[in-house]
């Protein structure tokens, strides 16, 4: 089981999440998050002021899946949030040692069992 965490443009959000639940992959976390990277640092003008612009709007996704979708996760990512432009994002990927479903007590893999994209319903992606 491994958390796959990925830091990508507020502009690609939909063509990520597309490609995830393409993958089988619809348990997912989103959060709003500002970051710096290889990004040049941008001036912009506020109320008449200079303001140096050092971190940029980011979202985050988290997800948890079991080995065979770590990959399957890694490309579908790839794929929503590649532009070719320096701060396309990042993705980490961390073991996990212990998944609790909580509605059900269920542990580790069968806690992350997945819904593919033929059980979502229509309108659902």
């Amino acid at each position: 089981m491994k958390l796959v965490t990925a830091v990508v443009r507020p502009d690609r959000v939909q063509q990520v999440k597309e490609a995830l639940f393409q993958a089988g992959i619809s348990g997912i976390t989103l959060s709003r998050v500002s970051g710096h990277g290889g990004e040049q640092i941008v001036i912009e003008h506020y109320r008449g002021t200079r303001v140096m612009v050092e971190f940029h709007d980011k979202v985050e996704f988290r997800m948890a899946v079991s080995e065979p979708f770590v990959q399957a996760a890694i490309d579908a990512i790839c794929r929503g949030a590649r532009t070719g432009e320096v701060g396309d994002g990042k993705i980490f990927v961390q073991p996990l040692d212990r998944v609790i479903r909580i509605r059900t007590g269920e542990e580790d893999a069968a806690a992350l069992t997945p819904v593919t994209e033929t059980r979502l319903s229509p309108g659902q992606s």
